[in-house]
């Protein structure tokens, strides 16, 4: 039988198609994510993709896919944490029932893309509103403010805003609104502090702490840091934003902190991992929320590391909180003051290695998200166990 160069180079061709296949398509590793509480679990799943050599000497990240059980691809991100062009994480959202172990599968295929998500979460640098930074998922939205806000306010011009609180943006519905809000406002200054139909921003923090921020308790008084000095985007997308907040010098101590937030998808609750230097020892590192007009009803679970705040804002409710690993909170009080804006939760801790991480998250009625203050504190209680007992995920 003869065979012509042009069969044989055909016949080679098809090796190497079929061979090229098999090779992207070998890797396929199984996951397993186990939640030991006693109520369902829908969260984001890190992969470590360095903690894992097969994982790590994949040539092509965007090929990675994962499947459930069913066979069903799930929405996924690549995550490059230390931003140097190499991802580190890939993220998947896992939904396990209580007391139960669920399969997943990790898997290498370039000719499958990962589905679009309908919902994503989200964060920018805000130039057309001076320079405040804003965040958001599919359930809460958060911003702070830039130093050109507090440059305004110092030079005595209009428009600007002095504070390193945390604001609060009411959302009602589950897609993205920070764009379009911030956009109207253009045209229609105070448009977001107005609802819509889509939510509204009636929340005031001035010089309190809003829900969140930080400072030291010390000789009875409150010492906090001016607004942020500079920022950096990590990660925006579908399952995970990361972003990091640097703050000048400031206090007695001249405390300087970056502060790295991120929001998951379908999460109330940013999470906060602040890096912490100072000159000399902190006395007491405190995080604070506000009380407003000392309308709500203040819970404090030091136990638990559970702090509520629950008011009347308008014709509806909205619980905050803070929710933190109870062996690093030194004393929490409510503290009442004559003087304006601060009235507030006050929670001082004691930073391990020069860091605390801790979760700061609110619920509003209009959301429909909760509809009373137990439903608020049953959301809080699982936040902290949650913290306690995180997915277990093994790679097999």
């Amino acid at each position: 039988m003869k065979f012509s160069l042009t069969k044989i180079a055909g016949f080679l061709g098809i090796l190497i198609l079929f061979s090229s296949f098999d090779s992207e398509n070998k890797l396929s590793k199984r996951i397993v994510v186990e939640n030991k509480l006693h109520f369902e679990r829908n969260e984001v799943v890190s992969i470590r993709l360095n903690a894992n050599k097969s994982l790590s000497e994949i040539k092509d990240f965007s090929t990675l896919l994962v499947k459930d059980a069913s066979g069903k691809l799930l929405v996924t991100q690549l995550i490059d944490t230390n931003l140097d062009g190499t991802p580190d994480e890939l993220l998947f959202q896992a939904t396990v029932p209580a007391k139960s172990k669920v399969s997943y599968t990790i898997f290498t295929n370039s000719k499958l893309k990962t589905p679009k998500s309908s919902n994503t979460t989200y964060a920018r640098f805000v130039p057309e509103r001076i320079d405040d930074f804003a965040w958001e998922n599919d359930r809460v939205a958060f911003r702070t403010y830039g130093p050109e806000a507090q440059r305004l306010v110092e030079e005595g011009k209009e428009g600007g805003t002095l504070s390193s609180g945390i604001d609060l943006w009411l959302k009602k519905v589950n897609y993205s609104i920070i764009d379009s809000w911030y956009a109207k406002n253009v045209t229609t200054p105070g448009y977001y502090h107005i609802e819509h139909g889509e939510g509204y921003d009636p929340y005031h923090v001035g010089s309190s702490r809003g829900t969140g921020g930080t400072g030291i308790w010390e000789n009875d008084s409150l010492y906090i840091s001016k607004n942020y000095t500079k920022y950096r985007l990590i990660t925006t997308g579908p399952l995970r934003t990361i972003f990091e907040l640097d703050y000048a010098p400031w206090s007695k101590y001249e405390v300087t902190e970056t502060k790295r937030i991120s929001l998951d998808l379908g999460s109330n609750f940013s999470k906060f991992e602040n890096k912490i230097s100072a000159t000399s020892k902190i006395p007491n590192y405190t995080l604070g929320i506000t009380l407003h007009k000392e309308k709500g009803v203040v819970g404090i679970n030091t136990q638990k590391g559970i702090f509520r705040h629950w008011e009347p804002i308008d014709d509806s409710f909205v619980g905050e909180g803070i929710v933190i690993n109870p062996s690093v909170v030194k004393m929490a009080m409510d503290h009442r003051s004559k003087v304006v804006d601060q009235s507030q939760i006050l929670v001082a801790t004691t930073p391990e290695n020069n860091t605390l991480t801790y979760y700061v998250g609110f619920a509003w009625t209009g959301s429909a998200q909760v509809q009373s203050v137990q439903d608020w504190d049953a959301m809080l209680e699982k936040q902290a166990q949650i913290i306690q007992n995180p997915l277990l995920v093994t790679i097999k």
